[in-house]
């Protein structure tokens, strides 16, 4: 139940934690317990109680940007004002993006068997997309399985709710250090090396960036706006920071966007079996949309949205 504003404000102060010594704000249990429900109502993320530092060091630069003097001024500011550019601030500060090229690498092989057998042209939607990492390595994987004539028509969809993050997958340049565990074959074949300024940097090859799109998206949204099916969706490590009312909505919403038969890749700590009926284990964190789930439906615009809808599913 969510928590009212008494609840969240009370009259009398808390002792300090031991933790908040040395803090230039102070963060009390009802900041926290606020910001926990506004990024829930947000971006459905379930904070847990451990993340308070995490919290409060991240947040505590936007009181120091917008100038602020305490938490409850800050969020304060930010419900009463609206503003979507602090919204987004807020969201991005509280998202952790942890990824790496083949991460949970035995997906891979399992995609390029799958796509060799899917009507051409084959479509994925990587709802978690981080700095680029896994839309690139899906990508790079059609490639290699399709080869390069009919890869060129496949189409990889790349949302994340972190514009931030966004914004580096875009641009497709890394650390040499992010890469140096990848095929010399692979690294010829998708990457172009830095030189002068970029040295000890690579970029990925235009032709492997020209399959990718990359587009803001909340996964707590009601509408996300694709009007397009897809034969596979990557959902990896995002599910496990929403509680089971919202992973069960959003599975609700990838149904209908699925082509018949299609996967569904999940986190190696994440198990929908009980959450759904419209996706059966395949294998290893490897879902199958059933036969009697909503792929042969056309999505559906809803006629309502989230409080926030202009912000994918993110990890923290």
């Amino acid at each position: 139940m969510m928590a009212t504003r008494a609840q969240l404000r009370p009259d009398k102060a808390e002792p300090a934690r031991a933790g908040d010594q040395g803090r230039d704000f102070e963060f009390t249990s009802a900041d926290f317990a606020r910001i926990r429900e506004l990024i829930h109502r947000g971006a459905g993320i379930s904070l847990s109680d451990h993340k308070r530092d995490m919290a409060y060091s991240r947040l505590a630069r936007r009181l120091r940007a917008r100038g602020l003097d305490s938490f409850r001024e800050y969020l304060d500011l930010l419900e009463s004002e609206n503003d979507p550019a602090e919204w987004e601030a807020f969201t991005n500060a509280l998202t952790t993006n942890l990824t790496a090229f083949f991460r949970e690498a035995h997906h891979f092989p399992i995609l390029a068997e799958f796509a060799t057998k899917r009507q051409q042209p084959v479509s994925v939607w990587c709802s978690a997309a981080s700095t680029g990492e896994e839309p690139y390595s899906i990508a790079m994987t059609l490639i290699e399985a399709l080869g390069d004539s009919a890869a060129r028509q496949a189409t990889v969809l790349a949302t994340d709710i972190d514009t931030q993050v966004l914004a580096k997958g875009e641009a497709g340049m890394y650390q040499f250090d992010q890469v140096k565990h990848l095929s010399q074959e692979r690294l010829k074949r998708f990457f172009l090396k830095g030189t002068g300024a970029h040295a000890g940097m690579v970029k990925v090859r235009p032709e492997v960036r020209a399959m990718i799109r990359f587009q803001q998206l909340n996964l707590t949204d009601r509408d996300y706006a694709l009007r397009s099916q897809f034969d596979a969706i990557f959902c990896r490590n995002v599910m496990i920071y929403f509680d089971k009312p919202t992973q069960a909505q959003v599975l609700s919403r990838f149904d209908p966007l699925m082509k018949p038969g299609g996967l569904l890749f999940a986190g190696h700590s994440e198990n929908f079996t009980y959450v759904t009926q419209a996706f059966r284990l395949r294998g290893q964190t490897v879902y199958e949309l059933t036969r009697d789930g909503g792929a042969a439906r056309a999505p559906q615009r809803s006629q309502t949205h989230t409080a926030h809808s202009s912000t994918s599913g993110v990890s923290v």
